[in-house]
């Protein structure tokens, strides 16, 4: 049997390259790193995470997200079981030891004898056999000339952002504390899962002016910032008003100071744990695009950090998508040309569990193909269905822009109250729903 090709060993591609060797097929893993450096890695692992170290919120009750962690579990997904194997404490998120979930995922597609390894830059699009582009937000300058000269589309951008990182013995303990907000999890190190750092109003005036008058990164030619509203720069945010990042990443609500429990801080920021040996924090919605010195001096300006040391100041990045509600079919292939199908980030999803969710459909699509059948995708009343739904035609084209999983992609129940007040008795309903049916979807391809 032919092998199905995949280029890029990211989340996405090595979800695909895991689901089509399940399914007996061969399957040849193209990966240009570390013969072909980006900016943004620092490995030539698999399913390097660049960004955040978090899959977000594990709840599959009341949150999108957390039903399609149950999908992709269910469905035998690589990307999920190495994240819960190396998962630490988040409270209600699923973050995870990036380098050690890398390396863990790595080493399992080495061991599957169906999937080989193949380094080196792919320049252009191949016109025969089976292809899976998963090549992410960073699509070699190559590459992506190949897929605009193919598709006539202009290149859409949005950027992207890597939130800083500090070293844990450099926060002063005596001013902050570990707590969850609303103190969730299960267990106790799950309840204190991130570190808060307090602030007074005069902090956070203060805080607003140095981030406002920082020097900031120029972007290079040919750039635009037409940032996606889910990962904005806090310098983007604050500019768009004194109070936004107080009601954003830094917003006090759901915290109690354990210094001080009388008293209620006007803002917080908070950390979240990056390794399994909790050496490593990551500031928490802090994505920038200030220049290192300016973060330096703006970020020790935080209560808890004002000796902070950084293993990794911020940064941004050019992120680049297609237009898949016009360019691409409900199996993820490329209607110019079906051979080749897309998955990840680079079809318009946004998020590490989003991109690897479009892998493994796209990786279980190719493999149904070769083996002679058909794979339609999941029900759109799933979390893995909605965002299918939503690049391959639910959303206008004219404006397609980058998308979250999240219940306003789901198809509406009948006769379930509407509003912030009908969300307790709605979203299990939507969970319970997607549950049903993807379970469904699955048993049709025994």
């Amino acid at each position: 049997m032919e092998p199905i090709h995949i280029i890029g060993a990211g989340l996405a591609g090595s979800e695909a390259a895991w689901q089509i060797a399940r399914a007996g097929v061969p399957v040849v893993l193209h990966e240009m790193r570390p013969q072909v450096a980006t900016f943004a890695h620092r490995t030539g692992d698999c399913a390097e995470m660049v960004c955040s170290n978090s899959f977000r919120s594990d709840d599959d009750r009341m949150n999108a997200v957390g039903q399609l962690h149950w999908e992709m579990r269910a469905a035998g997904g690589l990307i999920m079981a190495m994240a819960d194997r190396h998962r630490l404490p988040a409270g209600g998120a699923l973050a995870v030891d990036r380098d050690a979930f890398s390396q863990a995922v790595t080493q399992a597609l080495q061991a599957e004898p169906l999937v080989s390894f193949q380094p080196g830059e792919i320049r252009s699009l191949p016109s025969e056999g089976r292809w899976i582009v998963a090549t992410g937000p960073l699509t070699s300058d190559a590459l992506g000339q190949s897929i605009r000269d193919l598709t006539g589309e202009g290149s859409l951008a949005f950027f992207d952002a890597i939130a800083p990182i500090v070293h844990a013995e450099s926060i002063d303990m005596s001013i902050c504390w570990r707590q969850s907000r609303y103190d969730k999890g299960e267990t106790e190190e799950e309840r204190t899962a991130y570190i808060n750092c307090p602030m007074t109003r005069a902090d956070y005036e203060d805080f607003i002016d140095a981030l406002l008058a920082a020097d900031k990164t120029e972007f290079h030619e040919g750039e635009t910032a037409g940032y996606f509203d889910g990962c904005l720069p806090i310098e983007v945010m604050a500019e768009r008003g004194r109070e936004t990042l107080r009601h954003g990443p830094m917003k006090p609500v759901g915290l109690t100071n354990a210094h001080n429990p009388a008293e209620k801080p006007h803002a917080v920021v908070q950390l979240r744990r990056d390794n399994a040996l909790g050496t490593l924090y990551n500031i928490v919605g802090f994505q920038t695009k200030m220049k290192y010195g300016a973060q330096v001096d703006v970020f020790r300006r935080i209560p808890g950090l004002q000796n902070a040391s950084f293993a990794r100041l911020g940064g941004i990045h050019r992120n680049s998508f297609l237009n898949s509600p016009r360019l691409i079919d409900d199996r993820l292939r490329l209607r110019a040309r079906p051979n080749l199908r897309f998955a990840g980030q680079v079809t318009g999803v946004e998020g590490y569990v989003e991109s690897a969710a479009m892998g493994l459909l796209a990786g279980r699509m190719a493999a149904a193909e070769a083996l002679g059948r058909d794979l339609p995708p999941p029900p759109a009343t799933s979390s893995m269905g909605a965002l299918v739904n939503h690049i391959t035609g639910g959303a206008d084209a004219r404006t397609f822009q980058p998308m979250n999983v999240n219940f306003g992609l789901y198809p509406p129940l009948d006769a379930m109250r509407g509003g912030r007040k009908g969300r307790k008795d709605r979203y299990p309903a939507y969970t319970d729903r997607a549950k049903a049916d993807f379970n469904e979807w699955l048993a049709g391809q025994s």
